[in-house]
C-alpha cells in the first residue's frame, strides 16, 4: 500500500510538471476498426506490441476520429476544428475526401497542429500519408513539417502510367520511388519502410523537444504486409489482419528505440485511427454498428491508447468520451503554447483525462459532421442520430458523395450509449426532454456552419488551386 501511495503521488507530481515540454508521437492508423486490437476484443489479430502498450499506458473507451472517412478526419486532427468549420468536409465536386490533382486542401492561412508546435520550439515530421492536398501548396513542407517521407494520399488513388497505378513516394516535395499500387510486393515494405525513417529521425532530434505524424498507410484496401506477417493472424482476410501484427511490430519498435534512446519517460505516444474499419476489407468494429463511412459509431469511434512512462497510470481506462479533435489544444498545452490568433477551434485539453482518467467530466457535444451534413450529436452518454430529418434532395446528396452506402430512418433517434454502444434500442420516445435538448444544440451548429453548398458565417474558407498538376506525371 505504501508503495502504491509513494508511485501515486510521484505520477500526480510529474503530471503538473509543465517546465519540460514532453516529445510528442502520433501512430495514426488507417481504416483501423474499433476491436481490431486484441486489447480492444479481436480474437483475429495478434498485437502483442500494442497491448503491452495499453498495459503499460492508457486505454480510452469513447475515443472519436474527426469524421468516418480519411481527409476530414485528418483536417480536424491538423486543426483542431471539425472538418466543416475549415472547409474540408467535401472536395470541390462534394466527394467525401481530396482525390490526387485536387483543387483543394488544407488552408495555408491556418496554423495547424506542426506549425503551432514549432513556434513552441518542436522539430515535425510527418512519416507516411498525408491527404490534405497534393497541390505544392497545401504539402506538409510548406506547413510546418520539417520532414516529410510518405504518400500525398490513400494507396487506392495511384496514376496510371503505362495502365499501371502508380503512387509517389515523397520526400519533401521529391519523388523518390513510384509504387505500383497493384504490386503486393511493392505495397508490403511499406510499413517496413516508414518505421526504418521514423527510427532515424527520432535519434536525429532526440536532444530537443520533437513531434512526429506516423501516419501508417495500412490497413487502407489494398492492404499488405511482409510475409511473416501473415503468420500472426487467423483473420479471414488475412492480408489485412497482417497488415495489423506488422502495425503492432512498428510500434513495438518505436517504443524500443524511446527507451534505447532514453527518453521514453519525455514521450507521449498516442496510438489510434483516422476513423472505423470496413469489414468488407477485414476490419472488425466489435459491437459497434455500422463501418468505414457512416455516422454510427462502428463508423467514427475508434481505438486510442496513450502512452507516457512516469506520468500515464499503468493499466488505466477512461470512459470519458474525446476525439482528435482535442489532440491539437493538448499538445498545446502540453507544450506551454498560448494562444493569441482568437481563432475558434473545436477541440478541448484534455491532458488532464491522461492523468485523472477517473474525474468525472461535464458533459459536452461531439458533433458527428460527414458530407457536409449534421448527422448526429453526442452529449454525455446520448447520441441523438439525426438521419431521419433529411429530406428526399439532402438523403440524395448524401449518397452520391458517400458511395450509396449511407442509411436513414423515418425519425430521429435517441440512443443510451453507455448501456446500448451498439444502436440498436432507439428511447427517442421515453426522453423527449433529452430529444429537445440536443436538437438545440444541433440547430446552432448548423446555423454557424450551414449545410451543405451553404457555408455558414464561421465557416472558413479553404485555397482553391485553380489548374492542379498530378504528382506523377
Amino acid at each position: 500500500m505504501l508503495a502504491f501511495a509513494f508511485l501515486s503521488v510521484t505520477l500526480d507530481s510529474l503530471a503538473g510538471d509543465k517546465t519540460t515540454p514532453p516529445n510528442i508521437i502520433l501512430i495514426f492508423c488507417d481504416d483501423l476498426g474499433y476491436g481490431d486490437l486484441s486489447s480492444y476484443g479481436s480474437v483475429w489479430n495478434q498485437t502483442p506490441e500494442i497491448d503491452k502498450m495499453a498495459v503499460e499506458g492508457l486505454r480510452f473507451t469513447d475515443f472519436y476520429a474527426g469524421a468516418p472517412v480519411c481527409t476530414p478526419s485528418r483536417a480536424g486532427l491538423m486543426t483542431g476544428c471539425y472538418a466543416r468549420r475549415v472547409d474540408l468536409d467535401l472536395d470541390a465536386e462534394n466527394q467525401w475526401v481530396l482525390f490526387p490533382k485536387s483543387q483543394k486542401g488544407i488552408n495555408p492561412a491556418e496554423t495547424i497542429l506542426p506549425e503551432m508546435l514549432k513556434k513552441a520550439g518542436y522539430a515535425t515530421a510527418i512519416i507516411g500519408k498525408w491527404h490534405l492536398g497534393d497541390q505544392p501548396v497545401f504539402l506538409p513542407v510548406n506547413n510546418g513539417f520539417d520532414y516529410w517521407f510518405g504518400l500525398p494520399y490513400s494507396n487506392d488513388m495511384g496514376i496510371r502510367k503505362n495502365k499501371i497505378p502508380l503512387l509517389p513516394l515523397m520526400q519533401n516535395e521529391k519523388v523518390i520511388d513510384e509504387i505500383n499500387e497493384d504490386s503486393q510486393s511493392d505495397l508490403s515494405t511499406i510499413t517496413k519502410r516508414y518505421t526504418a525513417e521514423a527510427i532515424k529521425w527520432i535519434g536525429q532530434n532526440k536532444d530537443h523537444p520533437f513531434f512526429l505524424y506516423f501516419a501508417h498507410t495500412m490497413p487502407h484496401n489494398p492492404v499488405a504486409a511482409r510475409e511473416q506477417f501473415h503468420l500472426k493472424t487467423i483473420n479471414p482476410k488475412e492480408s489485412y489482419g497482417a497488415s495489423i501484427a506488422e502495425i503492432s511490430w512498428s510500434t513495438g519498435r518505436i517504443l524500443e528505440c524511446l527507451k534505447k534512446e532514453g527518453i521514453a519517460k519525455n514521450t507521449l505516444v498516442i496510438f489510434t485511427s483516422d476513423n472505423g474499419g470496413a469489414p468488407r476489407w477485414g476490419a472488425n468494429n466489435g459491437v459497434l454498428k455500422g463501418r468505414k463511412g457512416q455516422v454510427y459509431e462502428g463508423g467514427i469511434r475508434v481505438p486510442c491508447i496513450a502512452w507516457w512512462p512516469g506520468k500515464i497510470h499503468p493499466g488505466a481506462t477512461c470512459n470519458a468520451p474525446a476525439s482528435v479533435l482535442d489532440l491539437y489544444p493538448t499538445f498545446a498545452a502540453l507544450a506551454n503554447f498560448q494562444f493569441n490568433d482568437n481563432v475558434r477551434r473545436d477541440g478541448n485539453d484534455i491532458s488532464d483525462y491522461l492523468f485523472h482518467p477517473d474525474a468525472k467530466r461535464e458533459a459536452r457535444p461531439f458533433y458527428y459532421w460527414h458530407v457536409g451534413y449534421l448527422q448526429a450529436v453526442r452529449y454525455g452518454d446520448w447520441k441523438l442520430s439525426l438521419l431521419g430529418r433529411f429530406s428526399k434532395e439532402e438523403q440524395q446528396n448524401i449518397l452520391k458523395s458517400t458511395y450509396h452506402i449511407a442509411d436513414f430512418s423515418d425519425h430521429i433517434e435517441l440512443y443510451n450509449l453507455r448501456e446500448d454502444p451498439g444502436e440498436s434500442n432507439d428511447v427517442s420516445e421515453k426522453h423527449p426532454d433529452i430529444v429537445a435538448e440536443i436538437l438545440k444544440l444541433a440547430e446552432k451548429e448548423k446555423r454557424e456552419l450551414g449545410e451543405w453548398t451553404n457555408k455558414g458565417p464561421e465557416v472558413r474558407k479553404t485555397l482553391y488551386v485553380e489548374s492542379p498538376e498530378p504528382i506523377i506525371k
